[in-house]
């Protein structure tokens, strides 16, 4: 059984920093500006023997309006509720101060357990901070250098008393041989394992800035679990978000808008933008959410491409549509750009949605589960090959130097995305163009709309060759 720790503190004492040592990757966005983390995002770490949840949150600011300061500062609030203890982070170097008081003091009378931690206490300019930190109330700081690392055996120590208790190893009992219980199944018609059926499907929410994302993250899951309002650019953090639905889990993968490569000047949004790409390339299938006012511009069709590329399953939602006047109009608008922008991949699921009103999410979800099905679809060898003497019969390849170029076979030999490969005499001289076609109507035939399908050309080994 695992425990939660909360990380907590004003904005850049390092509270990121200490959250990727503890969960061993570089997850969440450091940098010297402060308030760069603006949600809570947990992730699983484990130091020293000890497995825990770790929680990063926001900088905590001394505001209870309705500002983005005062929503920041609720949402750690909603994360410290959660949380088995809290690491109130200080600085060392930078000594106590005044908001450090105000917020010892707040923590001291809430009901979760706080342990109070003296970041950035490597060398001698850290311990006048570390003597300080004793008249917070909080009992004795821990000193420790999330940066280098220093400090780390003393934070286990203090974590082991919130720590749950081992549980009891089970009696070993023997299988049964066979014949004594159930009657063993052949390799091949083996059903589904619980691991397999337990995996959730993961699912990154992209697009433009202000387009909706975060407010349909927090529709789908019914809860307030990441910032909303009218600022543009608000996520940063990648969150991540566990939820069923029906009987199947997904991993929500809320990113941060992407603008125009030329229009990110700021350090902090490049850095943003490159972690919702690292999520795009981790992801099973993409959710592309658009604003249905701004149908399909130019960068939401680069985005789309961009998933296309990385061999993603696309789900495009458009969003506000209880905002668009001539609908009809505008579903048009959607298929005209697709047809010309994408054709590639003809039959993009295409969803009208209201992420604010939450209008048709189960919908939405249908049309995930039925492109992640097609991503996932395995072709029978026997059916491709009857299908390619088909398309050989009716359209065969352009010579090349006077001679036929020859398709002897075809198998598909992975899936996500479904990918064929076939064996032909001369795999460098079958022109593109020829394998878009076959790309097509084996997309056709297969039903395979809106998923990448890939073709891998291998030439057959001569078993009469000399080696």
């Amino acid at each position: 059984m695992s425990f939660t720790v909360a990380l907590v503190g004003r904005p850049n004492v390092g509270k990121s920093t200490l959250f990727n040592r503890l969960a061993g990757k570089k997850l969440a966005l450091v940098d010297d500006t402060p308030g760069v983390t603006r949600d809570w995002r947990s992730a699983p770490a484990r130091v020293g023997g000890l497995s825990f949840t770790v929680v990063d949150t926001a900088g905590l600011e001394d505001v209870t309006d309705d500002s983005l300061e005062a929503r920041m500062r609720r949402q750690t609030e909603r994360a410290l509720e959660r949380a088995d203890v809290a690491l109130f982070i200080v600085d060392a170097r930078a000594g106590i101060t005044p908001l450090d008081r105000h917020f010892a003091a707040l923590l001291r009378k809430g009901k979760t357990p706080v342990v109070l931690v003296a970041n950035k206490a490597e060398g001698k300019a850290g311990m006048p901070g570390l003597y300080e930190a004793f008249e917070l109330g909080l009992g004795e700081p821990i000193p420790l250098s999330a940066e280098h690392g220093e400090g780390m055996a003393d934070l286990v120590q203090a974590l082991l008393p919130y720590a749950p208790p081992e549980p009891e190893e089970a009696e070993f009992t023997p299988a049964p041989a066979k014949g004594e219980g159930e009657e063993e199944l052949p390799v091949g018609d083996q059903p589904e394992t619980d691991e397999e059926r337990a995996r959730p499907i993961q699912i990154a929410i992209v697009g433009r800035p202000n387009v909706g994302k975060s407010t349909l993250l927090n529709a789908l899951i019914g809860e307030e679990r990441v910032l909303t309002g009218p600022e543009a650019g608000m996520t940063r953090d990648a969150i991540s978000v566990d939820w069923e639905w029906r009987g199947r889990k997904f991993r929500l993968v809320d990113t941060a808008g992407m603008r125009k490569r030329a229009r990110v000047d700021a350090k902090v949004e490049k850095l943003a933008v490159a972690d919702a790409l690292r999520v795009v390339r981790m992801a099973q299938v993409v959710l592309l959410v658009v604003d249905a006012n701004q149908i399909l511009d130019k960068q939401d069709l680069t985005i789309a491409r961009m998933v296309v590329e990385e061999g993603r399953a696309l789900v495009i939602a458009l969003n506000k549509w209880d905002a668009v006047d001539d609908r009809a109009m505008a579903l048009r608008q959607v298929e005209d750009k697709l047809q010309a922008a994408l054709a590639q991949i003809k039959g993009v699921e295409v969803v009208t949605i209201s992420a604010l009103q939450g209008r048709k999410l189960d919908t939405l979800l249908d049309s995930i589960l039925s492109t992640y099905g097609q991503w996932n679809r395995r072709i029978p060898t026997a059916q491709l090959n009857r299908w390619i003497e088909g398309v050989l019969d009716h359209h065969p390849p352009p010579l090349v130097e006077g001679r036929r170029i020859k398709i002897r076979y075809a198998t598909q030999v992975k899936t996500r995305p479904p990918t064929v490969a076939l064996f032909v005499n001369k795999p460098l001289d079958l022109p593109e163009s020829y394998q878009r076609y076959l790309i097509a109507h084996l997309r056709e035939t297969f039903e395979l709309p809106g998923v990448p399908v890939r073709l891998l050309l291998r030439k057959q080994k001569n078993p009469f060759a000399d080696d």
